[in-house]
């Protein structure tokens, strides 16, 4: 046991070790200043300038950078839409693995080019090398566009008063060439000597020790693996993802790869920090952060160590903890911490079936993602916490009687407005869609029943975080919901991209906004936001708006299959 507690506070250290300096490396990236990549990397980024016409040294306003943005996303939409519904007959299709119908291709180009990577098909028996690599080329760019978004922020924050913020096109290529395939090249390389195949040859197969002849799928899963944990993308090679021991071999990898769920989104924080100056500023949303991530953490390894009260009344002992739908190589502490790093960012991959959690640290997983910002994912984690901040520094500086002011901008009638919208659309796609496919169920149980494995308060429970694993762009589920049907493909589909791109549309909007204001200099009436009482501040706005928001929804679920297993 204590092993185990060992084993989850050295992945946390390392992780935030490391991600102090690769904080300050991505702050020296997108200030353009000098690199020790420069000299291997300049060339290629210049070649992707050139094939693009990009003129990096022309800057942009917040709006073009918005249209750029969703502007490429389209194109890579249309993309994969041909090549998932065409790949019984394209290239690179060994296994002859079947085309996807449009709903489900559908779900999935949407999910990948999203950052959600939601997989309602199993990995390598629903999509082929070539449809394999067109995801993987996804998990890039959206981590990158995602970055890009962030970046621009970044920028207005630091601006006095401009209305010009950067390059979109620019921030993209930098985080895709210098940040995130790097990493991502030196993961790949340590999974492949760990035994994660990395190859274009189809099936192979083996005899058992019990004599049965198996068929083993692989591929081109360790370069996947990698970028799917360094960009918070989730989507596995495999379709029982980081459960597979090919795709995550021992306990080593499962560190490393647990490590890189979080690391980009705690580096972007401190990169912040150095983009702005502000460097306590940005220690502050990492302990906010830190704090609330611990209180989601501590609780679900403590439930996931300590057993199932209902394994508990039938008089067995659990000495190993809850072991269903865990991994025996990993056990139930790291599985709990993995299950919640996964969910407080929008990663979504697994080492242990989410639905098999017990109820109260399944409860945990889905608060993660329906508060959606304590760490949150690559560039969206911050963009999500900046709208907090926005409310925050508005309700304070009503407090005391001032007009609301952040970083010598003042908050006015239309920043509030779209904080307002933002913050209240992750609870309204998530509740409706749940509501509404509730509402289904209950009116025909016997034409929906294969939706559910589950019935009652654990299989409401399955529908609610389907909705809010989409809406948090996250990708993981309760799998015991059947969820490769029209109604959930589309479902989710329209869930996952308004719930991508409109968190992003507000923040930008309002750091432009702000950006072009007059500059107001801090003095001795200013609201200081670096302290321990704005910290607190807006925990209790995260608290009151995005945790109150789904306690009845949760009471439905996992707190109703707690309380009945007691």
């Amino acid at each position: 046991m204590n092993t185990e507690i060992f084993g989850v506070v050295a992945t946390f250290i390392i992780t935030v070790l490391l991600a102090i300096p690769l904080g300050r490396y991505i702050g020296k990236v997108y200030s353009g200043d000098k690199t020790w990549l420069d000299p291997i990397i300049n060339p290629i980024d210049k070649l992707f300038y050139k094939a693009g016409g990009i003129n990096p040294t022309k800057e942009m306003t917040w709006q073009q950078n918005l249209v750029a943005l969703l502007v490429i996303n389209l194109v890579w939409f249309l993309l994969s839409m041909l090549v998932l519904m065409n790949m019984s007959w394209l290239p690179l299709n060994p296994d002859s693995n079947p085309s996807m119908s449009a709903d489900l291709a559908f779900n999935t180009t949407i999910s990948f080019v999203s950052n959600t990577n939601l997989q309602h098909y199993s990995g390598e028996s629903g999509v082929s090398y070539l449809g394999q690599l067109l995801l993987m080329f996804f998990q890039f760019v959206s981590a990158g566009a995602g970055m890009a978004a962030c970046a621009v922020v970044f920028k207005a924050m630091k601006e006095k008063n401009s209305d010009k913020l950067g390059n979109f096109y620019v921030y993209f290529i930098k985080s895709c060439t210098r940040v995130l395939l790097p990493i991502s090249a030196v993961i790949a390389i340590v999974l492949l000597f760990n035994g994660t195949p990395m190859t274009f040859q189809g099936k192979d197969q083996f005899i058992s020790l019990q004599g049965d002849t198996v068929n083993v799928s692989r591929g081109p899963a360790a370069a996947m693996v990698a970028i799917k944990q360094i960009g918070t993308n989730g989507g596995g090679y495999f379709g029982v993802n980081s459960a597979h021991p090919l795709e995550n071999p021992n306990y080593v990898t499962n560190m490393m790869e647990n490590i890189c769920i979080i690391l980009i989104p705690i580096a972007m924080i401190f990169a912040l920090g150095y983009i702005i100056k502000r460097k306590r500023f940005a220690w502050m949303i990492f302990g906010v952060m830190t704090i609330g991530f611990l209180l989601l953490v501590i609780p679900s390894i403590y439930q996931e160590m300590k057993g199932s009260n209902a394994i508990h009344k039938m008089g067995l002992v659990q000495k190993l903890g809850s072991m269903e739908g865990k991994e025996v190589r990993f056990g139930p502490a790291a599985s709990a911490y993995w299950g919640i790093t996964t969910t407080v960012t929008s990663n979504g991959s697994v080492n242990a079936m989410h639905d098999s959690f017990t109820p109260l640290t399944g409860m945990f997983a889905m608060l993660g993602m329906m508060i959606n910002s304590f760490y949150g994912g690559v560039g969206v984690g911050f963009l999500n916490f900046y709208i907090f901040i926005i409310i925050a520094v508005f309700i304070s500086g009503l407090m005391v009687g001032r007009t609301p002011e952040f970083l010598g901008k003042k908050i006015e009638a239309k920043e509030m407005k779209i904080a307002a919208i933002i913050a209240l659309l992750h609870p309204f796609l998530i509740l409706v869609g749940t509501a509404i496919a509730s509402h289904l169920y209950a009116q025909n149980p016997t034409a929906y029943a294969a939706w559910l494995n589950n019935p009652g308060s654990h299989g409401f429970g399955e529908m609610l975080y389907e909705f809010t694993s989409s809406s948090a762009n996250n990708g993981s589920g309760f799998e015991g919901l059947g969820d490769n049907t029209p109604f959930w493909n589309i479902a989710c589909g329209l869930v996952m991209v308004m719930g991508r791109f409109l968190p992003i549309i507000g923040p930008v909007a309002i750091a432009g906004i702000l950006a072009k204001k007059k500059y107001v200099p801090e003095s001795a009436g200013t609201l200081k936001t670096d302290t321990s009482t704005f910290a607190i501040m807006i925990f209790a706005v995260i608290f009151i708006i995005a945790a109150l928001s789904f306690f009845p929804a949760l009471a439905l679920g996992p707190l109703a299959e707690y309380f009945g297993m007691r």
